[in-house]
C-alpha cells in the first residue's frame, strides 16, 4: 500500500462526503478509491468511515486521523512547492469560478500576459454566479463580490468597486430621466439581479454625502448572470447598476447611459476566496497575485477615466 496516496484519497472522501465525488475529483475509478480507504483502515487496524447508501460518516478515529493527515499533506505540498518554485515554473491546472463580467473585461484581454509569464499553467474557468462546491468540483479559488458569509472559506480582499446606475436611451425616452433616486419610484422598472447563493433580488442603493437611499423597483425579469443582466438593460427593459469598467463598451457605443451620476452606490468589496481545507499551491498563488494586480489596475484606470469625463463635463 502507498500510504501517502491512501491518505490523499481518504482526505478527499472526507471532504467531498462520498466515494463517487472523491473519485470524480481525483479522476480515478470509484473502486480504486474504495480499495485505498480499505487498505488504509487495515493498515491502521481501525475503522475510519461508516458507509451508508448515500454518504459516508467519519468515525471518531477517522476525524482525528483526517485532521493530522490533512495537515501533513498540506505541509508536504508546501515543501514541494517551495523547492520546485525555485527551480521551475509553476505548472498544472487551476480551476477558477468567477462572473462573466470579470472574465471578459479583466482576464481575457490580459491572458496572453499571464501565459507568457506562466506557460505551464492551464486555466479552467467556471463562468457564472452560481453556488459552487469547492471541494467536490475541485475549484481552486473564486472571485466573489461582497463579504463572504461562509466561514469555511479564506477570503482575500482585492478591490472596492463602486457601482453606478445605467439605462438604455430607448428606456429613458419612454420613461424619462430621473433627477433623484426617489424619481425611480414613479413608474420606473429595474432589471433584477439575483445571486444564486443569496436567493434574493438586490435593491438599488444610492449614496450622496451622508444621504443614502434604497429603492426597490418592480422588475419584468430577474437574472443571476451578468451578461444576461446587461443584455436586458441594453434592450430597454429597466434600470441596472454595475461597475463602470464592466459596461464601458456599452456606454461608448451609446447603448447605455449613466443616470444619477452624483448618486453612486456604496462600494462593494471584491474577494478572492478558497476553502480552508485546500492548500494554496504555488500555481494557484501566482494566479491569485496576478489577478489581484489586474483588478487593481482596472480600478485605477476607472478612477482616471471617471475623473477625465467629469473634467470635460465641467469644462
Amino acid at each position: 500500500m502507498d500510504q501517502l496516496s491512501a491518505m490523499r484519497v481518504f482526505t478527499r472522501v472526507v471532504e467531498t462526503g462520498n466515494f463517487s465525488k472523491a473519485a470524480n475529483s481525483l479522476k480515478m475509478p470509484k473502486t480504486t478509491v474504495t480499495t485505498a480507504v480499505q487498505a488504509l483502515e487495515a493498515h491502521l487496524a481501525t475503522k475510519l468511515l461508516n458507509r451508508t447508501t448515500r454518504r459516508v460518516v467519519v468515525t471518531t478515529d477517522g476525524a482525528l486521523y483526517y485532521e493530522r493527515a490533512a495537515r501533513i499533506l498540506a505541509e508536504l505540498d508546501e515543501l514541494d512547492g517551495s523547492l520546485s518554485s525555485s527551480q521551475a515554473q509553476p505548472s498544472g491546472k487551476v480551476r477558477v469560478a468567477l462572473s462573466g463580467a470579470f472574465a471578459d473585461r479583466i482576464i481575457m484581454p490580459a491572458l496572453c500576459d499571464f501565459h507568457t509569464r506562466y506557460p505551464k499553467i492551464q486555466l479552467e474557468f467556471d463562468i457564472g454566479d452560481r453556488v459552487v462546491d469547492y471541494v467536490a468540483e475541485n475549484i481552486d479559488c473564486a472571485l466573489r463580490a461582497g463579504t463572504p458569509s461562509d466561514q469555511s472559506l479564506v477570503a482575500r480582499k482585492v478591490a472596492d468597486l463602486e457601482l453606478r446606475t445605467y439605462a438604455a436611451p430607448i428606456y429613458l425616452e419612454r420613461l424619462g430621466i430621473p433627477r433623484h433616486p426617489r424619481d425611480l419610484e414613479k413608474g420606473h422598472f429595474g432589471v433584477g439581479y439575483m445571486k444564486a447563493y443569496e436567493g434574493r433580488v438586490f435593491p438599488l442603493m444610492f449614496r450622496k454625502g451622508d444621504e443614502e437611499v434604497e429603492v426597490r423597483l418592480d422588475y419584468v425579469i430577474s437574472v443571476n448572470e451578468f451578461r444576461s443582466y446587461m443584455a436586458a438593460t441594453v434592450a430597454g427593459i429597466g434600470v441596472a447598476q454595475a461597475v463602470a469598467f464592466t459596461v464601458s463598451d456599452y456606454v461608448e457605443r451609446g447603448e447605455l447611459v449613466e443616470i444619477l451620476p452624483d448618486w453612486p452606490r456604496e462600494p462593494i468589496s471584491l474577494y478572492i476566496v478558497y476553502p480552508q481545507t485546500r492548500h494554496l499551491s504555488n500555481k494557484v498563488r501566482v494566479f491569485v497575485d496576478w489577478l489581484a494586480k489586474k483588478l487593481q489596475e482596472a480600478q485605477r484606470c476607472e478612477v482616471r477615466h471617471d475623473t477625465s469625463l467629469r473634467a470635460k463635463a465641467e469644462g
